[in-house]
């Protein structure tokens, strides 16, 4: 792990996005309490308007009215990255112009164009057009079992040349590769896969942008803790402690949907409702996630007390 801190923090998460009950409008008011939640929790990166975020359904007006809640909530001191890329590469430069124009975000999270499946020509082409069109540092997303096609190591290399693209999450599983890159590149890598986050920070990754760390969050810090005191031993027993809690939230369907009823749970939310085609989970998986949040509060507490 990385002793030099990164441009846009270690512990991040992939902030949901909380509606009123009728899932109609943003509720603002829940966003901004959990924004300071997840503060609280330790995170110092939010990333807002991905795909947790329910980016697919959400207006441009309501990212830029997102971000400018989370900001408000969280001040200046937390780094504030919005979700920009999408599968229209004219749509994407005009949301990173507005986002820079906002002045809320100090920098984008470009998912790999989705559905399309461009040659790694056109995924290079069109990502140099959203970060020319600004001056916003970017962190690239290569999720290829959401986008269906990865971002190849020689396109990644070619990117890092760009003085606006300084990241990259990454959640294709390929740390061989990615260790390539940190060898190769300047670019920061972050965990895109909860499950791995310590062997993605064992390789070199500087960071995390999680999903389960709106439940996990405080475990989480305490393991980045033990990398920097290089206490291997730590670090592995609360990796061991995170299994349970990443089971519940990411391998029974969408993360949102399982994030959002683990923080109705803890009373973080109101509710756990999610805009369609998503929903809400099932009952019997709403039992499965409310017994692993009941269960981390004794974990934490072994971890804290």
């Amino acid at each position: 792990m990385s002793q030099e801190a990164p441009v846009f923090g270690r512990l991040g998460v992939a902030i949901v996005t909380p509606f009123t009950e009728d899932l109609e409008k943003v509720d603002h008011e829940a966003l901004a309490g959990l924004a300071r939640h997840l503060v609280d929790e330790g995170h110092d990166l939010i990333v807002a308007n991905g795909t947790t975020g329910e980016s697919p359904t959400t207006s441009d007006e309501e990212k830029l009215a997102i971000l400018a809640t989370v900001r408000e909530a969280v001040g200046a001191d937390v780094t504030l990255l919005a979700g920009a890329g999408t599968n229209d590469t004219r749509h994407s430069v005009a949301l990173a112009r507005a986002i820079e124009k906002g002045g809320n975000a100090d920098g984008l999270l470009l998912a790999t164009p989705y559905y399309s499946k461009p040659t790694q020509r056109g995924l290079i082409a069109h990502t140099l057009e959203i970060v020319n069109a600004v001056d916003l540092p970017a962190m690239l997303y290569d999720i290829p079992g959401r986008s269906g096609i990865p971002i190849e190591y020689e396109s990644a290399v070619e990117l890092s040349q760009h003085p606006n693209i300084v990241a990259l999450k990454e959640a294709k599983g390929d740390m061989h590769e990615a260790s390539k890159l940190i060898r190769d590149t300047g670019l920061d890598i972050y965990s895109g896969e909860d499950a791995l986050n310590l062997p993605w920070l064992a390789i070199g990754a500087v960071g995390t942008v999680s999903v389960t760390s709106h439940l996990t969050g405080r475990l989480d810090r305490l393991m980045f803790d033990a990398l920097e005191q290089r206490d291997l031993a730590l670090a592995q027993r609360l990796h061991a402690s995170r299994i349970d809690f990443v089971d519940a939230i990411m391998n029974q369907g969408p993360g949102t949907m399982a994030i959002k009823e683990a923080l109705t749970h803890l009373g973080v939310l109101p509710h756990a409702g999610c805009r369609a085609p998503l929903g809400t989970v099932e009952p019997e998986v709403a039992a499965r996630i409310h017994a692993a949040v009941d269960a981390y509060q004794s974990v934490l507490a072994q971890h804290t007390s």
